[in-house]
């Protein structure tokens, strides 16, 4: 992969890494995918000292639905797609093609069992399971990011102002009560506050100050460059052993004696090849499903293509600092300090992510939808950001019916999954890491979660490193 200048690799002392592998049996372990969840996947493999390979079609690790997404750590944003007011809404949004959620329905019989499954999870009951899940994984997922980022010294332009979610509807903002109280019950601090609170935490708000109807607030998350972290933990994971061999494509998993027996892929010069471990994670994003299919395993994954916008900062006094969500348009906003380089200054830039369009596997950029996230910017920030050089990105986020990942093992033995994490990859991605290194490992992973194929109510384990 090579080193990338201006990132400074801290290693682990190795009596920290000897110490993890005391009684684990180390294997050699293939890891697909090098997106934010492959890589930590392999950091976390790493340290309890197996052999790790990883495999990626991209030339560099983070470069599909890891490079510009909406960059925030946000154990706050737990509340599901499919919730009770979500079947309303869709009807709602039909046919409009700047909608938050765009439902674009096509003769494709994964696209309507997902779709089934959706309207299934959007009872109380399922909803409220969810966001247990959602919330428990990523308490535990932010914990671990601090410390992954204390241990290897981590940067990633990141911010820890917190993010705050905010309303303009006044229907949004009461709906947004009761989830919000299910968190913090379950120990995600998400605070109600006032508009008049909410302008003095993001004074950039004070342009919509008369149509803010409220917001919560949640000090503990963060935001930072999905991107840059990706790279910066690839590089580390280098250092300490990990092989990536960009530039091959996954063709096939084929199986022997019903477990995998070795992957099929294409080298970067387009040459077959058989890639033999003792492990192997699935962790590809929204091309999970497809691998996973002629193994048997039907994996609830389709693709729901999300966007993002980065904008230059024009006037830095009228662009917001803290990160926030703005929930009822289902955007996110985040705010980066890019380096000076090639002679040219160092400047801020806005990024604006989110909305879902759920069809297919195209990446191919609706310019509505494009000109719909430019329009709310203005509204929310006018003159704050030159838009004109507005740069678009779309990537593919692997969503599951209730947005909860599937993370643990299958029935082939070797094979174990680490995907369907949807719009809370990063989020997610430092947790999902280190319990499927754990799973592999032979370990029970330290947080509550429900694992698939491992039983529930085991007792977590303590801390390896």
């Amino acid at each position: 992969m090579g080193a990338s200048r201006g990132i400074a690799v801290r290693r682990v002392p190795a009596a920290v890494v000897r110490s993890a592998w005391k009684g684990i049996r180390t294997m050699r372990v293939t890891v697909l995918g090098a997106g934010l969840l492959g890589t930590t996947s392999a950091h976390f493999l790493r340290q309890l000292g197996h052999e790790v390979t990883v495999i990626d079609r991209q030339a560099t690790p983070g470069a599909e639905t890891s490079f510009a997404n909406g960059g925030q750590i946000s154990v706050s944003h737990a509340e599901p797609w499919a919730n009770p007011g979500a079947p309303l809404k869709l009807l709602q949004w039909l046919g409009k093609e700047d909608a938050p959620l765009l439902f674009r329905l096509r003769a494709d019989a994964r696209q309507w069992l997902w779709g089934l499954q959706f309207l299934r999870e959007c009872t109380p009951a399922r909803t409220r399971h969810n966001i247990e899940q959602i919330v428990r994984l990523g308490t535990y997922s932010r914990a671990t990011l601090q410390q992954l980022r204390r241990d290897m010294g981590l940067q990633y332009d990141q911010r820890t102002q917190g993010i705050l979610h905010f309303y303009t509807s006044q229907k949004e903002f009461d709906a947004a009560l009761a989830p919000a109280e299910q968190m913090r019950a379950l120990g995600c601090e998400r605070r109600v506050v006032s508009a008049d609170e909410a302008v003095r935490l993001e004074p950039a708000l004070a342009a919509i100050r008369p149509r803010l109807a409220g917001a919560t607030y949640t000090a503990e998350d963060e935001s930072g460059d999905a991107n840059a972290f990706t790279r910066a933990l690839a590089q580390v994971a280098e250092a300490h052993g990990v092989r990536f061999r960009m530039g091959c494509h996954v063709t096939a998993l084929r199986t022997a004696g019903g477990a995998i027996d070795h992957v099929e892929i294409t080298d970067a010069e387009g040459r077959y090849e058989r890639v033999r471990s003792d492990a192997y994670v699935l962790a590809m994003g929204s091309f999970s499903p497809l691998l996973a299919e002629p193994l048997g395993l039907r994996l609830p994954i389709y693709p729901a293509k999300g966007y993002s916008a980065t904008i230059p900062v024009r006037d830095p006094a009228a662009a917001y600092e803290v990160s926030l969500t703005d929930d009822e348009y289902k955007l996110v906003f985040s705010r980066y300090t890019r380096p000076a380089q090639d002679g040219q200054p160092a400047r801020d830039v806005m990024r604006i992510a989110g909305t879902a369009e759920l069809n297919g596997y195209g990446r191919d950029l609706n310019p509505v939808r494009c000109e719909a996230i430019v329009r709310r910017v203005e509204q929310l920030f006018p003159g704050a950001g030159d838009t004109a050089q507005a740069r678009f990105w779309s990537g593919l986020r692997p969503a599951t019916p209730s947005n909860v990942p599937l993370i643990g093992r299958t029935k082939l033995p070797n094979l174990f999954l680490n995907t369907g994490h949807g719009t809370l990859g990063w989020t997610h991605a430092c947790g999902s890491g280190r319990a499927i290194a754990d799973i592999v490992s032979g370990l029970v992973p330290e947080v509550d979660f429900a694992f698939t194929g491992m039983p529930r109510g085991t007792a977590a384990v303590p801390a390896l490193a």
